[in-house]
């Protein structure tokens, strides 16, 4: 039989596929503690927007690495485009 969590302090369960676990009664309680708390953080507006700004752009330098690879060989290749009008 699973027992979902033990009854008494320092208990050993196993769980649905037979792993055994060793609980501290006192870890237990301490960590429930922390269920609920908020999972939002308050910051000021002028922050907000200037965040907000920086989404707008690439920052990361492999990224832009790429992209600048991308751009010399655009340029190399467009050297090869002859157009007839």
């Amino acid at each position: 039989m699973t027992t979902t969590f033990p009854e008494n302090d320092n208990e050993n369960y196993t769980d649905e596929n037979g792993a055994e676990y060793s609980v501290d009664r006192d870890t237990h309680d301490h960590d429930l503690t922390y269920e609920n708390e908020q999972r939002s953080v308050t910051i000021p507006l002028r922050e907000y927007d200037k965040l907000k700004e920086q989404n707008k752009y690439i920052t990361d330098p492999t990224l832009i690495g790429a992209i600048d690879k991308m751009e010399f060989f655009l340029k190399e290749i467009r050297k090869h485009i002859v157009r007839k009008y």
